[in-house]
Order: structure tokens, then sequence, then C-alpha cells
């Protein structure tokens, strides 16, 4: 066995690579609606359903969460008993909270989006279905209690996928309180650079706008304090000694996936896009060569840290 088929199979392995792309698509979800809310509320002016990164966040939000759960669904050994779950709650199971987080999430979700494109919605919806244009006005009066509520849930959503994890109690690298804060921030990196790759290049917002001028400036303390999340976790997992220090030298020590974290995660995904923007002049910044490139690396190195914490977080067992 090579070292890289070593690297993906090994007899701690539970969850593989295809619950890091789960992780990765509920995490930009959530990371995109809160950014898409901030843009809504404080940075846009005139009609939001006319701005490209809000209309990048209808499509890139709603596919993350539906995609994501269909690839867990399919990925489970019974997929056709998988609405057991969602109608029987365990209040002890964090698999089963998390469906209900989804749940909730999904439909607040598509209600803030009917609300925000309701004109362009009822031009594409049958004759004997306008009376939703009704409802959505309904739920227009409610607008600003459910925009905060969506809101809370994205984050309680990109948290959570550092909470599954952390429940697995045999892993010490995964069982770190610090796991969810990273999380976190690591969904608000992916869901910036989804939005300004899809709304610059597919909805066409200008790249020299307002919006586009404030994710830019956002997403790059996020990245920042992203690294020093990282490195607050793994100084926390040396210093506490024992079977949480042999697991954070297990990862980023020496092997497969000490390379994958040191020359992926950090140097592709969080400081190379942080030195092309710091380094570039404005005029390139603009280009879309450039955004397209920029924003492919952060989204990469967001995956990349996701698969790395999944499969080195299994690799040292209490």
């Amino acid at each position: 066995m090579t070292s890289f088929e070593a690297a993906f199979n090994f007899d701690s392995l539970v969850w593989d690579w295809i619950i890091a792309i789960y992780l990765f698509l509920a995490g930009m979800s959530a990371g995109a609606v809160m950014i898409s809310i901030y843009l809504k509320r404080k940075v846009i002016e005139g009609d939001p359903a006319d701005n490209g990164i809000l209309k990048a966040t209808a499509w890139l939000a709603p596919f993350g969460i539906i995609s994501g759960l269909l690839i867990l669904v399919f990925h489970l050994t019974k997929p056709l008993s998988f609405w057991k779950i969602m109608l029987y709650y365990n209040p002890t199971s964090v698999m089963s909270m998390g469906v209900i987080l989804f749940q909730v999430y999904m439909v607040i979700l598509f209600i803030w989006i009917a609300i925000i494109f309701k004109d362009t919605i009822m031009k594409f919806m049958p004759k004997p279905l306008h009376f939703a244009a009704g409802i959505i006005d309904w739920f227009k009066k409610f607008e600003n209690g459910i925009e905060l509520f969506l809101g809370l849930l994205a984050i309680m959503l990109a948290a959570y996928t550092g909470f599954l994890l952390s429940a697995l109690k045999t892993y010490p690298m995964l069982n770190n309180p610090v796991l969810p804060i990273l999380f976190l921030f690591s969904s608000l990196s992916s869901g910036a650079a989804a939005c300004m790759l899809f709304g610059t290049q597919w909805f066409k917002e200008p790249a020299t706008g307002k919006s586009v001028a404030w994710v830019h400036s956002f997403e790059r303390p996020v990245v920042l304090f992203e690294l020093f999340v990282i490195v607050t976790f793994f100084t926390g997992l040396i210093f506490s000694g024992g079977s949480a220090e042999l697991a954070a030298w297990n990862a980023i020590g020496s092997g497969f996936w000490a390379k994958w974290f040191w020359w992926g995660v950090i140097a592709f995904g969080m400081v190379g896009p942080l030195a092309l923007n710091f380094f570039v002049g404005a005029h390139t910044r603009h280009k879309p060569v450039f955004i397209v490139l920029v924003t492919s690396m952060s989204l990469i190195g967001v995956l990349m840290l996701r698969t790395f914490v999944l499969y080195a977080g299994q690799m040292t067992i209490v």
C-alpha cells in the first residue's frame, strides 16, 4: 500500500472524504448566508434583488445544504431509512439535533430568498400558484425578524459542523472545544470566496462595486483570524500532553497529512490568497482571471482544511 493509499485507509478511520465534502458544502452555505445578510442590511443600496452576490447566495446556499444532505443520506448504510431521523428526534444525539437545525434553516432560508426575489419568482410561477404572492407578502411583514433568525441559524450551522466532529470523544484531536470556532471562520472564508466567485463571474456584480469591496475587506481579517484559531487549536493540543499532544504531532509533524496541511491548507489555501491580495495592484485585483484564481484557491483551501481535520483527527485514538 502506498503512502497515499495508507493516508486514506487506516484502522481507526470511521468517517471518510464524503463527510468532508458534506461539511464543506454545509459550511459554505452558512457562510454565504451570513455575509449576504450583512450586505443586504448595511452595504447594498437600492433593490437587493439586483445585487449579484445576493443572487449567487440564492443559488449557493440552498445548493450547499441540500447537496450536502443528499451526500450524507446516500453515504449511509441504509439511505432509505433516513426519513426516520427526520421525524423521530433524539435530544441526546448530535446528529439528530443537526437534522432539526438543517430543517429549520432550510425553511427559513427559502422564505428569506422568496421575500427578496418575489418578483423574479412570480414571473416563473404557473398561474394556479399565483396565490403564493400573498403568502410571500405576509412573510415580508416579519422580514427583519426572519432575517435575524436566519443569521443566528447560519452561525449555529457553521459551528455545528465542528460540534459534529468534536462529539467523537475517542479522538483527542477532534474532541476539542476550539474546533467549532475554527469551522465557523472557515465557513465565513468559503462563503466569502463562493459569493465573490459566482457573484462577479456568473451574476456580473461589478468588481469595483461596494459589495465586492466589502467582501474583499472582510475576507482578509477572517483568514488571518482563521490562522490564529489554527495556532490556538494545535497549541492547546500540544500543551495538553498525552494523547492530545501525540495527535497534534501525528497530524502536523511529518507524513502525508502534515504535507497536506502545511503546503495545501496553510500555504496554498490561506497564505497564497492573502499574499496575492496584498502584493497585487488594485487594477489587477479587479480582473476576472485574478478573482477566479484567488477565490478558487480559498475554496480549495477550506475543503483541504476540512479533509485534513477529518482524516488527521482520526489517526490517533485514546
